[in-house]
């Protein structure tokens, strides 16, 4: 068994859930917020045990489809049970070994800003489990999009999942909503690291974003948001290329 590196965290916890059935997720703010945000448990879940929201996102994809952040699997699986061939990709590399053994056929190791480096033409991308997110902050949108539309058939779907942050009663997020609006930063914009056991992951932007906000974002990029369908803050979009 490969040893991982120690910035891992996702991929052990991956790895650990994987082989033994249990183990916990905790994701650090840079404000010191500390959150357990279900467990492992969701990265996991089978078809029969999603919501309407990822039914729609794997029913909008398209032919030849790349999984951006495909973690250990979940969406990549159903779509190749669908029928389509799938290239899975994400920075972990425990989270990879274990989509492999779970049998994702194509998972590799790659950034989605490293997108057109693989060398193929996919007709769709899905950004699943809010991976939208991956775009990182407002001022990389059109870098990792335009990285995805290269990767992507001129008529190609992009399909993402996001929330809209502003849908929260709770002081903490609400507060750290308007330290970014003085900082010049949209309010969904988060800097976390994983934490599992000894395993500390690196700091990363995360964005999340409101439907409106996300067509504000791609107006400067090749896609065109075309649907979106939400439940209270949690929404799927399909996006076309121009």
């Amino acid at each position: 068994m490969a040893v991982l590196p120690e910035s891992d965290a996702f991929g052990a916890m991956c790895r650990d859930y994987h082989e033994h059935g249990e183990a916990f997720e905790v994701v650090e703010r840079d404000d010191g917020f500390l959150n357990l945000p279900g467990g492992p448990e969701v990265y996991f879940t089978t078809p029969d045990e999603w919501g309407d929201l990822d039914h729609t996102a794997v029913e909008w994809a398209e032919g030849h489809v790349l999984d951006v952040g495909c973690g250990p699997g979940r969406h990549a699986l159903a779509l190749q049970e669908r029928g389509h061939d799938v290239t899975g990709i994400d920075r972990s590399p425990g989270a990879l070994s274990v989509a492999r053994d779970r049998g994702v056929t194509d998972a590799r190791r790659c950034d989605v800003a490293d997108a057109a480096s693989l060398d193929e033409q996919f007709d769709s991308a899905v950004m699943l489990g809010n991976n939208f997110g991956l775009v990182q902050r407002a001022e990389r949108a059109p870098e990792i999009l335009g990285a995805l539309a290269d990767a992507t058939t001129s008529d190609a779907a992009l399909v993402a999942s996001s929330m809209d942050p502003t849908m929260t009663d709770e002081q903490v997020h609400l507060d750290y909503h308007e330290r970014n609006r003085e900082n010049g930063r949209l309010p969904g914009r988060v800097r976390i690291r994983t934490r599992y056991r000894r395993y500390v992951g690196e700091w990363h932007d995360y964005l999340h974003v409101a439907p409106d906000t996300m067509r504000e974002l791609v107006d400067d990029t090749p896609w065109t948001v075309v649907d979106v369908e939400q439940q209270g803050p949690h929404y799927v979009a399909k996006l076309r290329s121009a």
